[in-house]
């Protein structure tokens, strides 16, 4: 998952690699058996909500089918990742989602 809108440049909320093909849903806050999460921006590994400063994000979501098992630290990194994944793509799917921070707003 990363956002192209931040202000910084492309930023990296998440990671992840190695999930099962028979994987269908991820329940929220459990890690999956055999994922392996990598480093985000936030200078840690797992997932990274999003927290635009202002306006509206598109936080993309890349999913990649691949004729192997990856064997990776958990330091890794998206591009490091993707170096990794060179060649053994064999289908991938993108989703977009769009976030945007209500500001507060003092009611008088």
């Amino acid at each position: 998952m990363d956002d192209p809108d931040s202000p910084v440049g492309n930023w990296v909320h998440w990671t992840m690699w190695n999930i099962s093909p028979k994987t269908n849903m991820m329940p929220e806050d459990e890690k999956l058996q055999g994922i392996s999460e990598g480093m985000t921006n936030f200078g840690t590994s797992g997932y990274g909500g999003p927290c635009p400063n202002k306006g509206t994000h598109r936080y993309f979501f890349n999913l990649y089918a691949l004729d192997t098992v990856l064997d990776l630290p958990a330091d890794t990194t998206r591009s490091e990742l993707l170096e990794a994944m060179h060649g053994h793509i064999l289908a991938e799917a993108e989703l977009m989602g769009k976030y945007k921070k209500v500001q507060d707003q003092n009611v008088g």
